[in-house]
């Protein structure tokens, strides 16, 4: 039971966030706002719904540890799973504007968050401050971009089409209703999987917190699984990349940002596990993208393996550690004194390698 309610949930989220990026794309299109303006907008807000969706409603259910397990294991499981599992595919390439500004506007978003959540809680200030640092992010996007090469700005246009005269969603009141679909199958699909995630604790004898960070961060994450695993297979490799990074940036400014706004006087706590240990694994992975993007600006197969392989180890970890096994400090240790290292040893070396390497003429 508790598996189809967590399935008609997940299965409402997608459904919604799609039915919301139709019908507002649809509705903006027909004011005359450009597609740019609405791909980097509305598309760009709908593919972070399901996050934001079950965070506020989980928030508002007073279980905020699934509020932030969602958006925190979100973004490893983005990076390590997805990207790994994309680049086993096909080698992913690295736009350059990536290296420069997307993966640092990442970087510094995830230190803000650990910088604000070091006393335990996020206030609604806190979540103020993050929500309008969102907001500001997209306009400098919507300013960026109407920059851009007349051909970029006839890629927004060819992937955001108004509704073609007499269609069935060209009507104002069709349009209002998607919307009004879409909002409502986002409010009950989040209260389904908060329920379902709240029971699967309860069975397995591990925390809210935990759940959060694995089966409800994987599954909110579902959308950008579907959108980088057909990029990578259509050979629009760069979109994978951008795509994860752009959903990580939004998760950290918009899904706890409206958690905390949602959370009123009493604040958003901010675990202590989390603080000790999982808000410093997404640091970390953030901060591995650079030299990883930056070895011959892609990713290639050996480091999507690499990538997947900590995310396994990841969660062996928190399920080690939710059932306090005997296994736990033998597995750390190996970790910290042998893969990690080498890893890192590995990245070094392979960045110096590729910097001496000439560019080919």
């Amino acid at each position: 039971m508790n598996a189809l309610l967590f399935v008609a949930g997940l299965a409402l989220l997608i459904f919604g966030a799609n039915t919301l990026v139709r019908g507002a794309s649809k509705l903006a299109l027909s004011f005359g706002i450009s597609p740019l303006v609405v791909g980097l907008t509305i598309v760009a807000f709908g593919t972070s719904a399901p996050e934001m969706a079950v965070s506020a409603g989980a928030v508002m259910d007073g279980r905020t540890d699934i509020a932030i397990g969602n958006v925190v294991g979100s973004n490893i499981f983005n990076v390590l799973f997805i990207l790994g599992l994309s680049a086993l595919i096909a080698p992913l390439v690295v736009n350059i504007q990536l290296i420069r500004q997307e993966v640092p506007i990442m970087v510094g978003a995830s230190l803000l968050l650990l910088a604000l959540g070091m006393d335990g809680k996020l206030s609604m200030l806190d979540g103020g401050l993050l929500f309008t640092l969102l907001l500001g992010y997209t306009v400098f996007l919507v300013v960026q971009s109407r920059r851009e090469t007349q051909a970029a700005q006839d890629e927004y246009a060819a992937e955001v089409r108004p509704a073609e005269a007499g269609a069935w969603d060209d009507r104002l009141v069709v349009q209002l209703a998607l919307i009004g679909a879409g909002l409502a199958a986002l409010v009950f699909g989040s209260d389904f999987l908060v329920q379902a995630s709240v029971n699967f604790a309860k069975a397995l004898g591990v925390s809210d917190l935990v759940i959060g960070l694995t089966i409800v961060a994987a599954g909110t994450s579902m959308p950008e699984v579907a959108t980088s695993l057909a990029a990578a297979l259509k050979g629009e490799r760069d979109i994978a990349v951008g795509n994860v990074v752009g959903s990580n940036t939004f998760n950290l400014l918009g899904c706890v940002g409206l958690s905390g706004l949602v959370s009123g006087d009493l604040g958003l706590m901010v675990p202590p596990s989390v603080l000790a240990f999982d808000i410093w694994v997404m640091l970390a992975v953030s901060l591995a993208c650079l030299p990883v993007f930056l070895t011959g600006r892609e990713i290639a197969r050996w480091e999507g393996a690499v990538f997947l392989g900590y995310y396994v180890a990841y969660v062996t970890y928190l399920i080690l550690a939710a059932q306090q096994h005997d296994a736990l400090p033998t597995f750390s240790g190996v970790m910290m004194s042998f893969v990690v290292p080498l890893t890192v040893i590995t990245l070094v070396v392979m960045t110096i390698r590729r910097s001496e390497t000439p560019p080919s003429s």
